[in-house]
C-alpha cells in the first residue's frame, strides 16, 4: 500500500495516506453493511466493492481476498466496541457507575451497528479464531476492571474472569432481544433499568442512583466495559 514518510526531523515511521485509510474505512464499512445483509458464503468481493464504490482491483491493495476482510471487520468492530466502552466506564465514579455507562453504551453500539451480532455468529463457522478473540478481548479489560473495583473494596471478592463471562452475556443477550430484534434505536427505559438491577445484584452493589440520572440511562440515545 502507498505510505508518505514523515518529515526526517520526526522520525516517527511512515504511515498510510490519508487517501489510502479512507478508501480502507469505505471497504470496511462495505464489507459491515454486505456480511450484515449476506450469509458469508452469499457475500462477494464484488457486492463489497460495488458497495464501496471502488473497483475490484482497488480492493486487492488492501485485503488478500473475503477471508481476510472479513477477520479485519471483526477486529475493526471489536476495537472500536470496546474504546467505546471503555471511553464511557471511566467517567464513572464508582463500579456501579461505570456498569451503568458501560451498559448505556454497549446498546448505543448494538443499534450503530447491528451487524456486530450477525458477523460475529457467522464467524462460529467461518473464523472461529477471530470470534474466540472478540471474546477474549472484551473479557480481558472487563476483568481487570472488575478485579480493580474489588482491590479497593467496591465490590465482593470473587472470580473476576468468570463474572466477567456472566456479566457480558447480560449485556450481549438483553440487546439482541431488545435492540437488534425489534430494530430498535434505544433500549426501553424500564428493560434498562431491570437490567442494570440485576448486574447489582450480581456484583452485590445494590443502588438506587443511576449515572447521569434516571432519564438520561433509560431514554437517551441508544449508543460493557
Amino acid at each position: 500500500m502507498a505510505r508518505v514518510a514523515r518529515q526526517a526531523s520526526g522520525g516517527a515511521p511512515a504511515t498510510r495516506t490519508e487517501r489510502g485509510e479512507a478508501t480502507r474505512r469505505r471497504l470496511l464499512a462495505a464489507a459491515e453493511d454486505v456480511f450484515s445483509r449476506l450469509a458469508y458464503h452469499d457475500a462477494s468481493i464484488v457486492k463489497i466493492t460495488e458497495a464501496a464504490g471502488v473497483a475490484q482491483g482497488t480492493f486487492y491493495l488492501y485485503f488478500a481476498g473475503k477471508q481476510q476482510i472479513f477477520e479485519e471487520l471483526i477486529d475493526d468492530l471489536n476495537r472500536r466496541m470496546r474504546h467505546a466502552l471503555s471511553t464511557a466506564a471511566s467517567r464513572g465514579r464508582t463500579r456501579r457507575e461505570s456498569e451503568q455507562l458501560g451498559l448505556r453504551a454497549f446498546f448505543c453500539f448494538t443499534a450503530e451497528h447491528p451487524g456486530l451480532y450477525r458477523v460475529v455468529r457467522q464467524a462460529e463457522f467461518v473464523a472461529p479464531g477471530s470470534l474466540r478473540r472478540h471474546y477474549e478481548r472484551i473479557a480481558e479489560g472487563y476483568a481487570t476492571g472488575l478485579a480493580e473495583a474489588m482491590a479497593r473494596g467496591e465490590i465482593p471478592g470473587g472470580d473476576p474472569e468468570v463474572m466477567a463471562w456472566c456479566l457480558m452475556g447480560v449485556g450481549e443477550l438483553v440487546g439482541m432481544r431488545w435492540i437488534l430484534w425489534n430494530g430498535a434505536k434505544r433500549m426501553p427505559p424500564k428493560v434498562l433499568t431491570e437490567c442494570m438491577a440485576f448486574v447489582e445484584r450480581g456484583l452485590g452493589v445494590p443502588g438506587p442512583e443511576v449515572a447521569g440520572g434516571a432519564e438520561t440511562a433509560g431514554g437517551g440515545p441508544v449508543g460493557q466495559p
